[in-house]
């Protein structure tokens, strides 16, 4: 039995079209592995903590060897926790929509809150990044209303699935699957272009 944890960065519910296909890959998923936990995150939901000047001057306490007290400690725990929430599962499903060429804010904010040192990655003087979330899959459903591949720069440029599948890679994750649905808007190809994006995300959870 596994745990796969769908990681939400839409907030537009039933009007998503990430979130639609994020469900469809879900439920083929759930239908192959009955036996499987399936687990929601909406980063959206007010649990995810903000990471501002507290656990930022925690995390550089740690990364000097020191232990953060007072308020930098427990902004330090809340990060805890919500790294614990993600390390918890062993299997990823996110659901990643492209806000201004890039991801939504609050995508960034989980990043941002969960990649510490000794619970993402460590790190090394000589060698660098070693990430730590290893042993598990990511699937990520990548939409977009007018970037498109082989679209010109007047429908925007594609900083979203770069930036998100390297930070994944970073930190250890490297068995990854992707469906896209770019562009999903005022398309006239926008119905056939959506319903690829079902067939890929029926066949990505087939093998997930």
């Amino acid at each position: 039995m596994a745990t796969l944890l769908h990681i939400s960065a839409s907030p537009r519910g039933e009007r998503s079209e990430s979130l639609t296909l994020a469900k469809h890959f879900l439920k083929v998923y759930g239908e192959l592995h009955p036996d499987d936990d399936i687990v929601e995150w909406d980063l959206w939901d007010g649990t995810l903590p903000a990471f501002g000047p507290p656990a930022a001057a925690a995390k550089m306490a740690v990364f000097a060897g020191r232990t953060p007290t007072g308020e930098d400690a427990a902004a330090w725990a809340a990060a805890e926790a919500a790294y614990e929430r993600f390390a918890a599962a062993d299997k990823y499903l996110f659901s990643v929509p492209m806000w201004n060429s890039g991801v939504p804010y609050v995508l960034k904010q989980f990043i941002d809150v969960v990649s510490q040192p000794g619970m993402v990655f460590s790190f090394d003087g000589e060698l660098g990044y070693t990430g730590l979330v290893t042993g598990r899959k990511a699937a990520v459903v990548y939409t977009g209303a007018v970037y498109g591949e082989g679209r010109g720069p007047a429908f925007g440029a594609d900083f979203q699935a770069p930036f998100f599948d390297n930070w994944l890679r970073w930190a250890g994750i490297t068995d990854i699957t992707s469906v896209e649905f770019r562009p999903n808007l005022a398309t006239p190809d926008a119905d056939e272009r959506r319903d690829r994006a079902l067939a890929e995300a029926t066949e990505a959870a087939k093998t997930f």
